[in-house]
């Protein structure tokens, strides 16, 4: 049977006539732009949600839901639990309606989203942190909802907030762009897959839809190959603003006949898609906004020439986790690959390695220690742009007598630990050094001021995603006079690089394991 024959649809295409009527007395229609990527691929239309007034698009159904309320119930106030988004809508609602919200959210839920529920909410909404998840925020408020007779807003399982995030699929229908082929809706607990896909359906009944949900939080997919929903047991909180353990049964109920099927995405395609977000339309969006483009981006030789639609569902983002999806985005890269290298532990032996087998290969990351008097291992993260290139790169090393083996993933890499035993070094310097992000800085610095009788004993740099890559370099010496000399004469600026400020002796006894003076 078809979705448009169920009556559960019927239902839902009464409550969306009746969402256009509501919603925008709190909010205006938010654009449809095209965004434009280098090369062959599909014609790709971005919903920018993250223009709406909470900036994300669950005002709708908050707001939708909270217009229903009747007299008597709007007296009772309101209750609800969500990761902040969900939230916002409800405050905004409330302040807009002379309504009383309470709203409980997880303690870790992002500041920005804290401050955004209160800007919007004023004196009309309370904030509980409660629990380190979505579910612990759901029962707090479900006793609270015992507890005071408050009317309980969910922030997905329910007609009126599913029919009022459809409202945002009634806008792509009156855009005047001609029906689209495909299109790709992230999933948290289903609300905004559900109301779009059953409203695009209704439409256009050709269109596939592709759900998209984080490999890490794949509950509607669990709920589809299971036949019900069912509760995930663990669940990777990047993607915020869905990490729902359980997809809600009305939003299953509606997807189960209006999406082809679900697709998953990593958390580094994530991270990709909101660069392109940002390189195509000079727009920051949060994790959770960028899923649907993750999926294409992972897909789009097969729809090629196709118009697809995704959908840019939220911007909220802590911005500190700006420069942690910076910096991971060279690193988590599918183009990206992790080496531990064996060369022997003389001096120049780097600049050999150098020498021989990175032309094309960019350095991500850089991770040395000391270990032994013998070989030195040391461990590169590299990337091209060229993935080929990649896959030569093992072959050359061993072509050119090199050990390696790969440590794409491994967990110490990640987490940068760095063994250095001091005990092996003689007369130790360490610098603290700028180099300019591009091809060579390393090799020119190496070439031209570390020569004599210096062994590279430390070195830890890591590609920043700035014009300059900060770097950790520790050097030791066979006696304490070419230490002070290289010392005294190195200049503080060269060809692909700066020389920072000097690192203190007591930082150095630090380095190498020595209790302090």
């Amino acid at each position: 049977m078809q979705f448009q024959d169920l009556p559960l649809s019927r239902s839902l295409l009464k409550e969306s006539l009746l969402a256009q009527k509501r919603v925008y007395r709190f909010g205006k229609e938010t654009p449809l732009e095209r965004l434009v990527l280098p090369g062959l691929g599909p014609e790709i239309w971005v919903k920018r949600e993250d223009l709406s007034a909470v900036k994300s698009y669950k005002w709708r159904g908050a707001c939708n839901r909270m217009a229903a309320l009747t007299s008597e119930e709007s007296k009772r106030g309101v209750v609800t639990a969500s990761a902040g988004n969900h939230a916002q809508g409800v405050a905004l609602a409330a302040r807009t309606l002379g309504i009383r919200a309470r709203i409980y959210m997880p303690r870790s839920t992002p500041k920005v989203k804290q401050t955004a529920v209160i800007h919007h909410g004023g004196e009309a909404v309370e904030i509980y942190l409660t629990g380190d998840s979505y579910d612990e925020a759901v029962d707090a408020a479900r006793k609270d909802e015992n507890e005071t007779g408050a009317i309980y807003i969910h922030a997905y399982d329910d007609l009126q907030v599913i029919a009022g995030q459809g409202t945002l699929a009634s806008e792509i229908l009156r855009s005047g762009v001609a029906p689209f082929d495909v299109a790709f809706l992230q999933i948290g607990g289903g609300g905004l897959a559900a109301g779009v896909s059953a409203c695009l359906k209704t439409s256009w009944p050709q269109i596939e839809i592709i759900g998209v949900e984080s490999a890490g939080q794949a509950s509607m997919k669990a709920a589809m190959d299971a036949g019900e929903p069912t509760t995930l047991d663990q669940l990777d909180l990047f993607c915020d603003g869905t990490a729902v353990r359980k997809a809600g049964q009305l939003p299953f109920e509606i997807c189960q006949h209006t999406l082809s099927r679900v697709e998953t995405v990593t958390n580094a395609e994530v991270s990709h898609a909101i660069r392109c977000l940002w390189e195509g339309l000079r727009c920051i969006s949060e994790p959770a906004g960028a899923m649907g483009l993750a999926a294409v981006l992972k897909n789009k030789e097969n729809f090629i020439g196709k118009r697809v639609l995704v959908v840019l569902c939220g911007a909220n983002i802590d911005f500190l986790q700006l420069g942690l999806i910076a910096q991971s985005i060279n690193l988590g890269n599918h183009t990206g690959r992790t080496l531990r290298v064996r060369i022997p532990e003389r001096p120049n032996s780097m600049l050999d390695l150098l020498d021989s087998c990175f032309e094309g290969i960019n350095i991500a990351d850089f991770q040395y220690g000391k270990t032994g008097d013998k070989d030195a291992w040391l461990v590169f993260t590299l990337t091209a742009d060229d993935p080929a290139v990649l896959t030569r790169f093992p072959h050359q090393l061993t072509a050119a007598g090199f050990d390696h083996e790969d440590l794409t993933g491994m967990v110490d890499v990640a987490f940068r630990a760095i063994p250095l035993r001091g005990n092996l070094l003689r007369y130790p310097a360490f610098l603290r050094l700028d180099f300019y992000e591009r091809a060579g800085a390393l090799h020119d610095f190496l070439g031209q001021r570390i020569r004599g009788n210096a062994h590279i004993c430390y070195f830890n740099y890591r590609q920043s995603g700035e014009r300059i890559g900060r770097a950790l370099i520790g050097l030791d010496f066979p006696s304490a006079t070419e230490r002070d000399a290289l010392m005294r004469t190195i200049p503080s600026h060269g060809d692909g690089y700066r020389l920072c400020e000097p690192v203190d002796d007591a930082t150095c006894k630090r380095l190498i394991g020595l209790p302090p003076a």
